[in-house]
């Protein structure tokens, strides 16, 4: 498990696109061979979109050879509704970038069967290859997805009954009318995120801090399930400093120093101009530029 923490919102966003972006490109997706991504909704993954749309725009970063997976979708929410994951993920980042819709899988909340549609989307997953990162967020309450307090940490994709907390979080999308917002979902389990090769999980705000402090400072707890992936082998908690508020200065200062420039254990290109690449690497929590030329070399961490 990893925890990068960064100054504020916009550079735990940029951190985990830099992140995304990196890891499609060193897996060479192609005809026959996609990067699989699971993605979460809400509004703390927008900074992240923000800059995957603005990679693509640069000619850096390409979703031809990519299949998408969504966390979750509101029951009985028409898909054309403003509020619908649908709309969410086609008008914040499907739209804006190259992917096949057909490659972009969202549940379906008004499946006339909804078990056979969580079934069905286990089904995608498995056919997918699995998935190669899912990026997650969390409530304030520790749910990872719709996997609400007390949910099976060995869950997979299934229908849930949404606690008052999500429901009170979410009643924002509509209008503040707690009447407007559904009760019901469809959700991966906590199962279906840790079959994942790879997590990552973005968590911001003093708000989400106790949770932080929950996922990884205390035991595995079904209570608070983001802390399930403590037990994952490859997890990385993206942070900003708000949201460390109730972390121990010792666990804070551990993971800050991590961060060093001896660590760079791979570095993948982003871009090029003529003879010149630009190499970058955000693993090890630092990001590091190779300017690489005919006569060699030299590197800056920031």
């Amino acid at each position: 498990m990893r925890l990068v923490i960064l100054e504020d919102y916009d550079q735990a966003s940029e951190w985990a696109a830099k992140y995304i972006c990196n890891r499609i490109i060193q897996f060479k997706p192609s005809q026959g061979r996609y990067f699989t991504l699971g993605l979460p909704t809400g509004s703390t993954p927008l900074g992240c979109y923000k800059k995957l749309i603005e990679y693509h725009k640069k000619g850096d970063l390409s979703f031809k050879y990519v299949k998408t997976f969504n966390m979750d979708e509101y029951v009985g929410l028409p898909r054309n509704h403003p509020e619908s994951y649908h709309s969410y993920m086609w008008n914040n980042f499907f739209k804006h970038i190259d992917i096949d819709p057909n490659n972009a899988h969202i549940l379906d909340g008004n499946a006339p069967d909804l078990q056979a549609e969580c079934d069905a989307f286990e089904k995608k997953i498995e056919e997918a290859g699995g998935i190669d990162l899912f990026v997650g967020g969390i409530g304030p309450d520790g749910h990872i997805a719709f996997n609400e307090p007390g949910s099976s940490l060995s869950s997979r994709t299934r229908l849930k009954t949404l606690a008052m907390d999500t429901i009170l979080a979410n009643a924002k999308y509509f209008d503040g009318d707690l009447s407007k917002v559904p009760t019901m979902a469809l959700t991966v389990g906590v199962g279906t995120v840790m079959d994942a090769r790879e997590v990552m999980i973005l968590i911001t705000g003093a708000h989400k801090a106790f949770a932080l402090y929950k996922a990884i400072e205390e035991g595995v707890n079904h209570m608070w399930t983001v802390s399930a992936f403590q037990q994952h082998p490859r997890t990385i908690f993206v942070c900003d400093e708000d949201a460390t508020l109730e972390l121990r200065v010792k666990t804070v200062k551990y993971f800050k120093d991590l961060r060093g420039f001896a660590q760079i254990p791979e570095a993948v290109i982003t871009s090029r101009d003529n003879m010149s690449w630009v190499l970058e690497s955000v693993t090890g929590g630092c990001v590091v530029w190779l300017n690489v030329s005919e006569s060699g070399f030299n590197a800056c961490a920031q």
